[in-house]
């Protein structure tokens, strides 16, 4: 049976950040991933993990300054020494926590520079993660996102995933296959898996096109959970959707997916 982990930036919004961890847990959930963990220190995250009975799948590193804009900094040349530094915050965070997986978010592309020039930014500093988490048996991963949500995205569709995860060559490089913006750009999501069998190791829900709970909108997914469960998926499925009311009230998914 597949399993799923609450994304706690996205959902339990009713409640501080600090006590969505045992609203998940209660509405039984036993994984949970966030956007950025750095507000809390790692510490009292990893007791609220215990306490709950709760498993760290996924985070993302430090991907600069939000309100300024940024959305990662992995493509953009000179800002390569922030990049590392934020690698070696998330690895901290990561080993307390005992994340085994982080998302290394893209950045935009900038007209200041060649595409040439920021897609070496993006491989070499991708490889340069990937080397510092190998060491510790912890995933990289690479998340093409929608260009309609994030407008000049440096990474938006599988195939330029697929095609980078070759060029990087790091072997705990995956995809994080996020099923509402495959949905969104591409489309074509059961063949879509089946071609990236081996290279993703996390997949994200949503639904489409409003991105509130999965039994909604025109995807469906409870046809798709059966096809991973027969497929053999061993992963987590990441619930990064927005809630349509309160959190609580649209879980009706979560009890049909597991009956």
């Amino acid at each position: 049976m597949v399993r799923f982990a609450a994304n706690l930036s996205t959902m339990f919004n009713e409640v501080p950040f600090i006590e969505r961890f045992a609203r998940a847990a209660n509405a039984g959930f036993r994984g949970v991933e966030c956007l950025f963990p750095y507000m809390e220190p790692a510490e009292k995250i990893a007791a609220l993990l215990r306490e709950h009975h709760l498993a760290q799948i996924l985070f993302n590193m430090p991907a600069g300054d939000w309100s300024l804009g940024d959305r990662g900094m992995a493509c953009l040349p000179g800002r390569e020494k922030v990049f590392a530094e934020g690698v070696h915050k998330a690895l901290e965070y990561a080993l307390i926590l005992g994340c085994k997986q982080v998302h290394a978010m893209a950045g935009k592309w900038n007209s200041q520079f060649t595409q040439e020039q920021q897609c070496k930014c993006y491989i070499k500093n991708i490889q340069y993660s990937a080397d510092v988490m190998a060491e510790y048996g912890i995933n990289v991963l690479i998340e093409p996102i929608n260009a309609h949500d994030i407008p000049d995205y440096f990474l938006t569709t599988q195939k330029q995933a697929e095609s980078l995860l070759e060029t990087i060559g790091r072997k705990n490089v995956f995809i994080q296959l996020d099923l509402y913006h495959c949905q969104v750009m591409e489309g074509d999501l059961l063949r879509t898996i089946e071609r990236l069998w081996g290279k993703f190791s996390h997949i994200q829900i949503a639904s489409v096109p409003e991105r509130h709970e999965p039994d909604t909108g025109e995807v469906n997914y409870f046809w798709l959970f059966k096809k991973l469960d027969a497929m053999g998926y061993q992963g987590w499925l990441g619930c990064e959707y927005y809630p349509a009311d309160h959190t609580e009230k649209g879980l009706g998914w979560l009890v049909k997916s597991q009956s």
